[in-house]
């Protein structure tokens, strides 16, 4: 017959130590956190892994050397009891008298390094709430223990930048008293932005009118310098918003009724800017056409065309063009009527002023890039149809029909 063994039931032991630090005025929350994470550890090192009749034993003995131990590490507190609750897991508590003087009211002073005044106010608004940050490690605690949660301040201080203003980092010193004063120095962080590519555009008025505004806009674009990547690709938005309003505020912008879109196509190290000024209210165009391989117009083949319009409504035109021939010295002159059919398609009237005659023409968009061209003229009874391809703002390439002959334009756009 087999009997079945029995075992003696091993003494239980204590498995973990907690603690729970007490003070008769509030501990602010992390100091706190930090003061029973020192107390566990302590206790962790002197009772973990003993049996809890062991340690129900020695109880006050333990109590007394952490009394002493954490009573040495400790600034501006003394440590009033500490009570052992034995058990599989262990309970320390530990009551404190503060010094005299406490902490009652934080003054922070922020200072932004190397940032201008735009981008300076940019990061004040997102460290707006950081003396909570010093409110939180530093009221309620005694004159004297400042020093000691230095450590306390700095993770909290990284944890709110990190979520607040991930681009930026801090150092802070602290001026202890009933009103701690606290100074506190943000600078950035690398990459930051070295060069700006500048760009200026427009649709509806010439665009070398725009150079006498590109070193104000450079000007304000260089702002960005020095400012980290990161914090412009957040801040993008806004950024636009800016370098746009400081163009549509100048007084020949405000009578031309302009309106200026701005965006940034590469943002790094070395950044684009890229602005496109445009109006509702007029249509100003001044170009620049070589006919090339043309073997009718000999003396037409290099001209200038100036377009003056004024839009009535979103899709109605009336405009006067004239139009100078180099080689012949010789100005034509139109006035004329243009209508939006479609989003993509406009029909166009012109009245020639020297023979007397209409010229009816449309024009078609195919893409951003490519467009059909058509239009009659009564004074030499002839069609001409034409594709145009826009290499980029400033230049156009065109072939052109019509029933005696064909040729390539290229066409500048000033």
């Amino acid at each position: 017959m087999i009997w079945p063994s029995v075992s003696l039931a091993s003494a239980p032991m204590i498995n973990d130590v907690t603690a729970n630090v007490t003070s008769e005025t509030p501990i602010p929350s992390r100091v706190e956190q930090r003061m029973e994470t020192t107390v566990s550890a302590i206790g962790a090192q002197l009772l973990a892994g003993r049996s809890i009749d062991d340690a129900t034993k020695s109880r006050a003995s333990d109590e007394r050397i952490i009394h002493e131990v954490f009573d040495k590490v400790l600034v501006g507190y003394t440590v009033k009891r500490v009570a052992i609750s034995v058990g599989e897991v262990t309970n320390i508590t530990v009551e404190l008298l503060p010094w005299a003087d406490v902490i009652q009211s934080v003054d922070v002073d922020i200072s932004v390094e190397g940032m201008p005044p735009l981008i300076e106010s940019m990061v004040m608004r997102d460290l707006s709430s950081v003396d909570e940050v010093f409110a939180d490690s530093l009221i309620g605690l005694p004159v004297a223990a400042s020093d000691w949660t230095n450590g306390v301040i700095k993770r909290s201080l990284s944890e709110y930048l990190e979520r607040h203003i991930p681009e930026f980092r801090g150092d802070f010193d602290v001026v202890p008293g009933q009103r701690a004063r606290v100074k506190l120095v943000v600078y950035p962080r690398l990459p930051v932005v070295r060069s700006i590519d500048l760009s200026m555009r427009s649709s509806s008025i010439p665009n070398f009118t725009l150079l006498n505004h590109r070193d104000r806009m450079q000007e304000n674009v260089n702002i960005l310098i020095g400012v980290p990547v990161a914090f412009v690709e957040r801040h993008q938005s806004e950024l636009c918003d800016y370098l746009a309003d400081s163009l549509d505020s100048l007084s020949d912008f405000h009578a031309l009724r302009m309106h200026t879109r701005v965006t940034m196509p590469r943002i790094g190290e070395k950044m684009a800017v890229m602005s496109r000024s445009d109006t509702d209210a007029y249509l100003i165009r001044l170009e620049g056409w070589a006919d090339i391989d043309r073997s009718q117009n000999h003396d037409k083949n290099l001209k200038f065309r100036i377009h003056a319009g004024r839009r009535l409504t979103s899709t109605d035109e009336i405009f006067a063009e004239t139009e100078f021939s180099v080689e012949n010295v010789e100005w034509d002159w139109w006035m004329g009527y243009t209508r939006r059919l479609t989003p993509t398609t406009r029909g166009i009237v012109r009245y020639d002023m020297q023979e007397k005659r209409f010229v009816l023409g449309g024009e078609q968009d195919i893409t951003k890039k490519w467009m059909l061209r058509y239009e009659y003229r009564w004074a030499d009874q002839k069609g001409e149809a034409a594709i145009r391809y826009r290499m980029h703002d400033f230049l156009s390439l065109e072939w052109a029909v019509d029933k005696d002959d064909n040729w390539l334009r290229v066409i500048g756009n000033f």
